[in-house]
């Protein structure tokens, strides 16, 4: 008897965006998505529909062979549609599904992983400033999961204390502390004693000066992800990778771009290892180890 042909591999990419991001679509394909059914405009009322119809077209041994990639600029509402996917599952009829709207997942997983390869993070201090964006939430979890005592730095303390209570909820043992950074002289005080930097910060806000950088001695690793003018670290440039700048290795957000679209892609390309696997920011992390 002949052997049954494999089906070929479908990604649903969802997006609320008006339009589904053309760099999720790109990566997809350079993952081996066979093809690509993108959804714009989508909100949590179309979920169900959505997904049943990923999940009643192919029988059940077929279903590793469709996923679903949960996208779009808005991470919160990427965060609820994913809730809305998971949801719709229901015993073995499910699929694959993967979130990282506004890249926020990789890309804080990328951070993290970055610095992971020249200190060890639970022996280590780590600063994050922006903290309380998609990206900085998520390193700053991350780091805390290695075992990192964790400065989460937001202009306002009550926000930054905000995001300690939802990692704690999740990660009982994370040592975290709440900073605010509303000027230099914070953002300096923010910066004292610590061995790792990551600045996740909008695009084009500097959120560390020259001065601030040259105050802050022992830092050891410097992870700048915001690549436009003027940059987030002052000093660090969009493109270095692992560059030894005044006694600590530094990476720019171009720099460390390389290692995240390794890790977007071989998350990608593992929602069709199963129809069962669910990435997230912390699967997506620990998957990642395996391609630093």
């Amino acid at each position: 008897m002949a052997e049954a042909t494999a089906k070929p591999k479908i990604l649903v990419q969802l997006a609320s965006d008006q339009h589904a991001s053309v760099f999720d679509a790109v990566v997809a394909i350079d993952s081996g998505v066979d093809h690509l059914i993108q959804q714009a405009s989508v909100d949590a009322a179309d979920v169900r529909d959505l997904v049943h119809g990923a999940i009643f077209t192919r029988g059940a041994k077929d279903l590793k062979s469709t996923a679903i990639f949960v996208g779009g600029r808005n991470v919160s509402t990427g965060e609820q549609l994913m809730k809305e996917v998971v949801s719709s599952f229901f015993g073995p009829m499910r699929v694959s599904v993967m979130m990282d709207a506004s890249g926020a997942n990789t890309t804080a997983a990328a951070a993290v992983l970055a610095a992971s390869q020249h200190i060890d993070l639970s022996q280590s201090t780590v600063t994050v400033l922006a903290a309380t964006g998609p990206v900085g939430q998520r390193a700053a979890l991350l780091a805390a999961m290695e075992g990192a005592s964790v400065r989460v730095a937001s202009r306002r303390q009550e926000r930054a204390q905000h995001v300690c209570d939802d990692i704690l909820a999740k990660l009982p043992e994370a040592n975290l502390s709440a900073v605010g950074v509303a000027n230099e002289a914070t953002t300096i005080a923010s910066l004292d004693g610590a061995d790792v930097l990551i600045a996740a910060g909008t695009a084009s806000v500097q959120l560390v000066s020259q001065q601030a950088r040259d105050s802050a001695s022992e830092l050891k690793v410097i992870v700048d992800l915001n690549a436009v003018p003027p940059l987030g670290v002052a000093g660090v440039d969009a493109m270095a990778k692992a560059e030894a700048q005044d006694g600590a290795i530094c990476y720019g957000a171009i720099g460390v771009g390389g290692l995240k679209m390794k890790i977007h892609k071989r998350a990608v390309a593992s929602l069709f290892d199963s129809n069962e696997t669910v990435l997230d920011a912390v699967e997506i992390f620990q998957l990642g180890k395996s391609v630093v």
